[in-house]
């Protein structure tokens, strides 16, 4: 196997940036006592609900806590039903199955975001929550959604794992449901050294309960209202991400500007890409694209090229091992089946150039004109 020359992600070239300015930052908060909570954590916290255009939000230690919170604090029980699609990260159904709850799965369309008209036609009298997943950074279409949760009185929580800063009509991710769930995961746009996520309401009786929950179920060092968990960030990531975000809108713009470079250089003959509505903004936490053909073979020539790329992600859930008591089978769900297929995730982190896209994307269209 040859050695990687353009790697999937760059995390060491981004601290190697940083290094300078954050050490002395880190190291400002280690000489404190307080690791955990205090001043950091109110101040990441304050800082997202502004960039979500949200009342509140709450610092956790992952975007799977965040999940798992959303839906304790919305009631889920044994018995009933959650409708997401088939197509995302498995934490997304994990949570549901956790909490005893029911996985209903909704097929998607061609942008592989969940497909309203379908949400719908599964509704039951056990249904108790809708989650969206705004997968690769592009947000599903919420105004069907949010018509359809008000029309049968069914709240949303956002799978907003993917999507920090981007938009829909000029709204935010995360400020469309009744909870917004994030996770800053080192392979996310807003990026933590380590495991982190956050989660976003408007709702201030949520944010006290989340907030309460994620810490045990205390309000205060003796008071306990609720047995809870130990979900909270820590100083460390709050402080790095503190930081990272003040970079966010630069890291995305360089995002967006790598998709242009592929959409300018890939030959679409061959290669199928989502497009971007003009009501959309995305933020291309992955830039998936769509191959009809020879999908396999083309990751390992590129692999043995230098590029190194990934698949988001090559089984659907109802399909994975874990998910045999479900009691779905293949052909449950067409387009998400066809499209796990079919997808590859390029390259698109914001320390490459367009010499670089350009060399990603020659190679590709000489695969399928030439070999």
């Amino acid at each position: 196997m040859s050695k990687i020359k353009v790697p999937y992600v760059n995390l060491s070239l981004q601290w190697a940036q940083e290094r300078k300015e954050l050490l002395p930052i880190i190291d400002r908060v280690l000489t404190k006592d307080n690791w955990i909570g205090g001043r950091e954590i109110e101040k990441f916290e304050s800082k997202i609900a502004t960039y979500t255009n949200t009342k509140y939000a709450v610092a956790l230690n992952s975007g799977t806590d965040a999940l798992t919170l959303g839906l304790h604090v919305l009631g889920i029980q044994p018995g009933d039903e959650v409708i997401t699609p088939p197509n995302s990260f498995i934490a997304s159904t994990a949570v549901i199955v956790h909490l005893g709850a029911k996985p209903i799965f909704v097929d998607v369309k061609e942008d592989q975001n969940i497909d309203p008209v379908l949400i719908e036609k599964s509704i039951t009298r056990k249904t108790k929550a809708i989650m969206p997943v705004h997968l690769t950074g592009r947000i599903a279409d919420m105004h069907p959604i949010m018509e359809i949760s008000k029309k049968y009185g069914i709240p949303i929580i956002e799978d907003a794992a993917q999507s920090i800063g981007s938009l829909y009509y000029k709204k935010p991710a995360g400020s469309f449901g009744l909870i917004g769930c994030f996770s800053a995961h080192p392979l996310k746009n807003l990026n933590a050294i380590g495991d982190a996520g956050y989660l976003t309401t408007n709702n201030k009786e949520i944010y006290i309960k989340v907030k309460d929950l994620s810490n045990h179920g205390m309000t205060n060092r003796t008071r306990i209202n609720q047995f809870g968990f130990v979900s909270r960030m820590d100083n460390i990531q709050a402080t790095i991400l503190n930081f990272r975000l003040k970079n966010l809108k630069k890291v995305i713009k360089l995002r967006r500007k790598n998709v242009e470079h592929y959409n300018r250089y890939l030959n679409k003959n061959y290669i199928f890409i989502p497009g971007e509505k003009k009501y959309e903004f995305n933020t291309y936490h992955t830039f998936v694209v769509q191959v009809s053909r020879r999908r396999d073979e083309l990751k390992n020539f590129l692999l043995k090229n230098g590029i190194n790329t990934a698949i988001h992600y090559p089984i659907p859930i109802h399909l994975q091992p874990a998910s045999k008591k479900l009691n779905y089978k293949v052909g449950d769900f067409i387009i998400a089946e066809d499209q796990a297929n079919k997808i590859l995730t390029l390259p698109i982190h914001q320390n490459l150039n367009q010499k670089t896209i350009k060399r990603i994307s020659d190679l590709i269209n000489y695969f399928f004109t030439t070999i």
